[in-house]
């Protein structure tokens, strides 16, 4: 990918001087979360997000939503330096958004980039723990996942349906890829921008929904240790799940193939 995105909203600000300390009082922290039709959910995302942590910077990558979520993004912008928008032309799909974002945490020296969903399924009070587990750990090769499924996690709000096919996947997913962590698909997770900096992201198979597995197989193999954090998933209340069966195939697919990549490499 050539390209961060087709336009950015605003120039990013003056960071203060790189140093040596992780604590996440004093890391440049990137919050990163891709939207489209997120416009009943992203108002009330972001006074809960600056509630929590007024410092920290918060990319929006919008994908051209028609319902305005973008127009408000960059209407916050102007009021907020803090906040910045990101506007792609169609939908080149999740994956390639959040690609995106992480391009952008590496080309602006950011420490640590936090991805999470903007339809409040997942917490942002949440996010102080998860950066506590970056930094109390070795921070640079420490990637943090918000996990659903350890102790003290869960998810409220689903059918026993889509309980069924997330296990499913998930299980599916240790076994091709090796992969240790309980909680392989989800998007809640802190990345250590130094372990971004070594992925090839030409390389990916998946710019869809899969990506969110394939990223932790490319940070194994750059090293990456994996802690999880509990967390409640909480079912979003306002608009539509953008997933579908045709992505969900497409993404059991891709997983495949890069299981047998890990077998018989190509």
């Amino acid at each position: 990918m050539s390209e961060i995105a087709d336009e950015i909203s605003t120039t990013p600000h003056k960071l203060p001087a790189k140093g040596t300390d992780r604590s996440p009082k004093s890391a440049r922290i990137l919050i990163a979360v891709a939207t489209y039709n997120e416009i009943e959910n992203l108002p009330i995302f972001v006074e809960r997000l600056v509630d929590t942590l007024p410092e920290v910077d918060l990319l929006v990558i919008d994908d051209g939503s028609p319902d305005g979520t973008g127009d408000w993004c960059e209407d916050q912008g102007q009021i907020n330096p803090r906040i910045r928008c990101l506007h792609r032309k169609g939908k080149p799909g999740l994956g390639s958004a959040i690609i995106a974002a992480m391009q952008y945490a590496v080309e602006n020296d950011y420490d640590v980039m936090v991805n999470l969903d903007a339809d409040l399924s997942h917490p942002p009070e949440k996010i102080p723990e998860l950066l506590e587990a970056w930094s109390g750990s070795e921070g640079e090769h420490t990637v943090v996942i918000g996990s659903r499924y350890v102790s003290g996690g869960g998810i409220t709000g689903w059918p026993l349906k889509r309980h069924f096919m997330s296990r499913a996947i998930n299980l599916y997913t240790r076994l091709l890829l090796g992969l240790p962590m309980k909680d392989c698909s989800g998007s809640f997770r802190a990345y250590p921008v130094a372990l971004l900096r070594q992925i090839d992201f030409d390389s990916f198979l998946s710019y869809g929904y899969s990506f969110f597995e394939e990223i932790l197989f490319h940070l194994r193999t750059n090293g990456a240790r994996f802690v999880e954090v509990p967390f409640v998933f909480v079912e979003r209340q306002y608009g539509s799940s953008k997933i579908n069966m045709r992505k969900a195939m497409i993404a059991v697919a891709t997983i495949f193939r890069l299981g047998l990549g890990r077998v018989l490499p190509f």
